[in-house]
């Protein structure tokens, strides 16, 4: 397969790496050349089986939803009025409501209504050029119910054309039937991770680390039984307060800290160091109508990657457009385009620990990338409610945006 007459922005470094008057080859479902059409080797357009006159559009690497929770049952429209009136996401928390409300929802529903209700949320991010979308459990916190979040999750990555990492979330919330009691509750977490695992349902292991939700300590256990597993960790840091969780996953080589609105100097240090990618979620901040921004200037300024993620969920942010999260990053925080690109692409799947495979346009790399009709990059964070994508490509098979 062959694209011809369009314009790269290839994000092989994080910066936008612009090729005009551009062609990219693939064969095998793997990027096999890319490059100015002027200097295409005559044998690729001798060899390809289909080509494709790509009309001057902008040409970049599949968008990568790093942060999910798209898998859940409920609805939190209630909660959203109740802020609105004046009560705290802690309150509602501390009252039951919250995670818990959608902990309750997802635990009645079948693995099939869970799939109906998810899919409609993932063909919207598949609609604006998305080829890989991180999906956390969190929502059943036994063991029967987070193995139904994470089949479900599975079953959408076999069912569509999207790749589907999976990272269990069991210490997301403390269960009513564990009111009291949050130690045995981190004891059961740990002891679920390894039938997960021999399942095949885990590519990460995720925990809430806050006032609300699990102490340093806690946390760290849940590492250490990730660690004794094989398995990469991320958290959930600094989302309402400084918990030094960021420090903690820096300390496990954590794969992302995400949130981190609260996030201090010692935890910015310790993210460098570690190379652990900060993902930034905006519709949480947004639709929280918080405050409190994440220290982007100090991150940028200590090289920490940036990652951009929708963080779709019912309760914080129930938003299924990658594309308004970019808007946001750049409004609200003052990422620039750039940075918000590369934050959903290459640095998304840095979080994800995929950009050996994805995230960029590079000879090797796994055939993902999307097609726009844009004037440059940075439109596709400046403009809002408009989906400019023209087609997608999800290792090396072309389909139309909306499915």
């Amino acid at each position: 397969m062959l694209f011809t007459n369009v314009h790269l922005a290839t994000m092989a470094d994080g910066a936008y790496g612009e090729v005009r008057d551009a062609a990219i080859a693939v064969k095998d479902g793997r990027i096999a050349w890319l490059g100015p059409q002027a200097d295409m080797p005559a044998m690729k357009v001798a060899t390809a089986v289909t080509v494709h006159d790509g009309g001057g559009s902008w040409l970049t690497p599949g968008l990568i939803d790093c942060h999910t929770h798209i898998v859940h049952a409920g609805n939190r429209s209630d909660e959203f009025e109740a802020r609105l009136n004046g009560a705290t996401y802690e309150d509602i928390a501390r009252a039951g409501g919250g995670i818990m409300s959608t902990v309750r929802a997802t635990r009645a529903a079948s693995e099939d209504e869970l799939l109906k209700l998810s899919l409609p949320r993932v063909l919207s991010l598949l609609a604006e050029g998305v080829t890989t979308i991180e999906i956390k459990s969190g929502y059943g916190l036994t063991l029967a119910s987070e193995a139904a979040m994470l089949r479900v999750a599975r079953r959408i990555g076999r069912e569509l054309p999207v790749r589907v990492a999976t990272t269990f979330l069991g210490a997301h919330a403390l269960p009513p039937e564990f009111a009291g009691r949050a130690d045995d509750y981190v004891d059961e977490v740990c002891k679920m991770i390894a039938p997960l695992a021999a399942e095949g349902l885990v590519d990460a292991v995720d925990a809430f680390c806050e006032r609300i939700g699990f102490s340093y300590e806690q946390t760290e256990r849940v590492f250490k039984a990730a660690r004794k597993a094989g398995l990469p960790v991320k958290l959930h840091a600094e989302q309402l307060s400084d918990q030094r969780g960021a420090e903690l996953t820096a300390r496990y080589q954590g794969l992302s800290a995400d949130h981190l609105e609260h996030l201090g100097a010692a935890g910015i240090e310790a993210m460098a160091a570690a190379g652990t990618v900060a993902v930034l979620l905006p519709g949480a901040y947004y639709f929280l109508r918080d405050t409190t921004p994440p220290p982007v200037a100090a991150m940028r300024a200590a090289g920490v990657k940036m990652a951009v993620a929708t963080d779709c969920n019912p309760g914080t942010s129930p938003m299924t457009s990658l594309l308004l999260a970019m808007n946001m990053a750049c409004t609200l925080w003052r990422l620039t385009p750039q940075e918000a690109l590369a934050g959903c692409t290459l640095h998304a799947a840095r979080a994800l620990g995929l950009h050996e495979e994805i995230g960029s346009l590079e000879v090797g790399k796994r055939a993902d990338f999307a097609l726009w009709r844009i004037a440059r990059p940075a439109d596709l964070s400046y403009a809002i409610g408009l989906n400019p994508c023209r087609a997608v490509v999800n290792a090396g098979k072309l389909r139309s945006p909306a499915l």
